[in-house]
Order: C-alpha cells, then structure tokens, then sequence
C-alpha cells in the first residue's frame, strides 16, 4: 500500500537514524543527486531500490520518483533523509488513511530541531508540507519560493495532527548558508504557481513582497511574536539564521541578482 521516497544527496550522516525509524514492512526507493559519501553504501544495506538523477529541483525530483522508479504502490510517502516519522504516524496510515478514498495528499505538519534541541515556539507552527500523495492522482509544482514543492488545489487535500521530526541544522553554519544563498537567489521574485495550493505562510509572503522592513519583521516574528525567546539560546539562534536569510533575499533582490543570473 505504501513506498517511502527519500531524496538524498551526501546524507550519510542523516540516513541511518531516518531508515531506523522506517518499518521493515515498507519499500523504499533513495533518489540520489550525486552523493560523494556513503550515502549509497548506507542504503543498499537497508535493501532501498536506488535510482540516480541530477538535482533539478525539489517538485522534478518528486515527480521523478512517481514516473521514473518503477512503484506501484498507490499511496507514497516522501521522506527526507533528516526527517523522522513516528511509529503513530504509519499505525495511523494503516488502520484509517489507506482506506480514505476522499483524499489524494496528506499535509503533514513538522517539528524543527536546532542542534538536536527541540523548538516549541520560534517556528511558528503548525508547518504543513504534502508529503503523502496518491500515486495516480499527484504531481508536485514549484511553490512561490522557486525552490520549494507545492500540489495542485485540485487535489484533495486533508491535514495529518501527527508530527514528523525535522532535525534541519546540526551547527554546521558555513555549509547551511551556503546552500541558503542559492535558496535566496531563488526567492528574489516570488511567483506564485497557477492554480498551485499555497499554505498561509505563502500567503502572506507574496503580500509582503521584498521591502527591507522583512528583515525586521523576519526576526520579531520568530523570536518575540512566536514566543522564540522561550526556547532559549536555541529560539535565537532560530531568529538570527532566517533573519539572516531574510537579509540575503533582499540585498540579492536590490542587487538585481537571482538564480541563473
């Protein structure tokens, strides 16, 4: 009934406690982009299928894994290599959503990790991503971001209350914003994608445009209206990052910079 998905690239050190917490029952396909590491070592010790193709893009390579891999299981759950879904969460898929015949992608709502602490406020939750999808019936877009995946709102669409873990930065700073700078080049015009669904936070984003008073709002948001503060250290390290990231999409947008460019 169900394949997981996972899309890697040099996750080594994230992939044995992500295929851990995967109950043998299920296959798993690994998409890999070019890992260097032991990513591949790691997975054909689990049994994953793995298929290799170059990055183009979190919704393409979603898309790929559904055309491309050979499932036939109708219902996909994709996993990313730093992500860990409860035993609750495939208990529930089990015994009531396989059977839901009114649904075609389940959002399911995530728990960030900072250095292994977990954050309560400054997120700012809940954070919905679709994440399990009828085989037949999805395919992923891009979202407004020009980086991130969203479904078409002619999907139907239900709301999980189970958490999945997101353990999304482990201290290494230089590595996260290098790879966040090509995120912010990408998010120099936002673009809504026709017909796409668009979660509040999306919503919002592409109201606010690109003005510098996000940057100052990036970092109230997360830190004091969120309540970031009460994750101590952690909540504000949260802030500084995305206001830094805030920071980074605006002066590429000034400077006429975006991605490909």
């Amino acid at each position: 009934m169900l394949t997981i998905v996972i899309l890697t690239q040099n996750e080594a050190a994230n992939l044995p406690r992500c295929l851990a917490a995967i109950p043998e029952s299920y296959p798993i396909v690994l998409v890999d982009s070019g890992s260097t590491d032991d990513t591949i070592a790691i997975a054909r010790v689990r049994g994953c299928q793995i298929f290799t193709h170059p990055w183009p893009g979190f919704a393409e390579q979603r898309n790929f894994a559904i055309r491309h891999c050979g499932i036939r299981t109708p219902w996909l759950l994709f996993v990313d290599a730093d992500e860990i879904y409860p035993q609750a969460f495939y208990d529930e898929f089990e015994t009531k959503l396989a059977a839901d015949e009114a649904m075609d992608v389940l959002m399911v709502p995530s728990i960030l990790y900072l250095r292994g602490k977990r954050l309560n406020h400054a997120p700012g939750y809940p954070i919905y991503h679709p994440r399990l999808v009828r085989r037949e019936s999805v395919r992923f877009v891009r979202n407004h971001t020009g980086h991130g995946e969203a479904v078409m709102d002619n999907c139907r669409i239900a709301y999980a209350k189970i958490p999945y873990q997101h353990y999304f930065y482990n201290g290494e700073i230089i590595e996260w914003m290098h790879k966040h700078v090509d995120k912010a080049a990408q998010e120099v015009q936002v673009r809504p994608t026709t017909g796409a669904v668009m979660t509040t936070r999306g919503r919002i984003s592409v109201l606010l445009g690109r003005s510098w008073l996000r940057i100052l709002a990036r970092f109230l948001y997360h830190f004091v209206f969120r309540g970031g503060f009460l994750d101590g250290f952690a909540g504000l390290e949260f802030a500084l990052m995305f206001t830094w990231y805030e920071a980074t999409i605006y002066v590429q947008a000034k400077s006429g910079i975006q991605a490909g460019g």
